[in-house]
């Protein structure tokens, strides 16, 4: 039976990072995936809608320029969106080469606490990570059945994974979600000239962003032509027997039964972890449908086994499953670290983008803290202004004594913005002392510097 210091499920950011963190620090590191290296992110998640993101807003912002809309050539999207997966996977490829790190393409699967079986072959480990991360959730009302069979081209429900790859826009567009996914694509979609309508059971859109970012975000979106039903709950999906190629959303709203008639329909309900199929019933591995339990080392009940990423279902981000890697493995190797899970920046990368870091201003409220808030608005900006970015904010929260607590904005290059918060946040520095930082003239950073002053 071989055997490996270190053997990792998943070459996902959280798996593959991890991987070469392991080995930099001397581990011998096994690594297996059954699909592509690099993840949901890589291949059907992160990257490939940020490249839709990009020619979108590339689209808008020329519009502005040139008072028309340019003509769109969704083919060239969809192969520029391909060119950079495969030049990203190839690099992934690559650093799974690296010394001290055996790639093996295949299904794991647990025989006990410490040996996996790939290939029909066993490996004895005293550390695993399990890094298998998580798929699209269905509504209730919904099978993956109902999804996964359908024919290539003929789609007429699908996730974020199958939208990624259509061969021409739809007409019409209806959204389940309001989530990060849901509006991500709605932002892309509406761009390339589809009508989006999104359905969503909560009062409002993006529950991590403060409301009233979020609120703004949408009202943003509204304005591009995107219609928003909230507080609606869709109910079935129904084919037109008039007319095959489209479909009926029933939902209810205000206790009422309301019905759309769609081209496509995306189904933007969240994730689920990847927990089946692991064997983990062979194991004394705690778990749920909803995740696999992990202590803050991201260690299961049994030493030496971790779980990191969507399937440990705590902080769903591509960087937080790298960071939890980066914790298992110090763990591993009693090496003491200053990361931060509690300080986790995340973006939104619709047109306009958003960002978010620590509590909202509900939080505060419900949690009883002292605190007040500062805005700071793009249109007041130089360098917003000399971009024609002007729609934007960015709204911080602060502790009584100083401390930041959180911040939100939406805004070209949000997330931009809300990292140096983050950092900052990091270093548990005061308004006194932020407000003391240089910044460089002209930038959109300086909102920050104006909030504060």
């Amino acid at each position: 039976m071989e055997k490996t210091d270190l053997l990792i499920i998943g070459s996902g950011p959280g798996g593959y990072r991890t991987a070469s963190y392991a080995s930099q620090n001397g581990l011998k590191v096994t690594i297996i995936e059954k699909h592509y290296p690099g993840g949901t992110c890589l291949n059907a998640g992160c990257i490939p809608t940020k490249c839709l993101a990009h020619d979108a807003e590339l689209r808008l912002t020329t519009s502005h320029v040139c008072n028309t809309i340019p003509p769109l050539d969704f083919t060239k999207v969809m192969e520029r969106k391909e060119g950079v997966i495969t030049q990203l996977r190839e690099g992934v490829n690559a650093l799974l080469t690296q010394p001290g790190i055996t790639f093996i393409k295949g299904e794991a699967h647990f025989i006990s606490d410490h040996i996996i079986e790939v290939n029909g072959k066993q490996i004895e480990a005293k550390n695993i990570i399990i890094a298998s991360g998580s798929r699209s959730k269905t509504p209730p009302f919904l099978k993956e059945e109902d999804i996964t069979k359908q024919k290539v081209g003929e789609q007429k429900i699908v996730t974020s994974t199958e939208i990624l790859s259509i061969n021409k826009i739809p007409r019409r567009l209806s959204i389940i979600g309001a989530g990060v996914i849901g509006m991500e694509f709605a932002s892309a979609f509406s761009a390339f000239g589809s009508e989006v309508t999104i359905i969503e059971f909560m009062k409002e859109c993006l529950p991590p962003i403060d409301s009233d970012i979020a609120k703004r975000l949408r009202k943003s979106l509204e304005k591009r032509g995107v219609t928003f039903y909230m507080q609606s709950a869709v109910s079935r999906i129904d084919l037109c027997e008039e007319n095959k190629e489209t479909v009926k959303l029933i939902f209810k709203r205000k206790d009422k039964e309301e019905t759309i008639e769609t081209d496509l329909v995306l189904i933007a309900t969240g994730r689920q972890a990847n927990v089946e199929n692991l064997g983990l019933d062979a194991t004394g591995i705690e778990y749920s449908p909803k995740g696999i339990n992990v202590n803050d080392d991201m260690e299961t009940n049994i030493k030496g086994v971790y779980a990191i990423g969507d399937v440990n279902a705590r902080q769903m981000l591509a960087h937080a499953a790298t960071f939890q890697g980066f914790r298992a493995v110090n763990h591993i190797l009693g090496k003491k670290d200053f990361i931060r899970f509690d300080i986790m920046p995340a973006a939104i990368f619709t047109y306009p983008e958003a960002a978010c870091v620590g509590k909202t201003e509900d939080q505060c409220k419900n949690d009883g803290i002292n605190y007040s808030t500062r805005k700071g608005f793009y249109r007041s900006n130089g360098k917003a202004l000399s971009m024609d970015e002007t729609e934007g904010m960015i709204k911080i929260l602060i502790r009584e004594d100083g401390l930041l607590l959180g911040a939100h904005a939406y805004g070209a290059h949000a997330a931009d913005l809300i990292q140096e918060l983050s950092a900052l946040m990091n270093r548990e520095a005061r308004i006194d002392e932020i407000r003391d930082i240089i910044h460089i003239h002209p930038t959109l950073s300086e909102i920050l510097q104006d909030a504060l002053l």
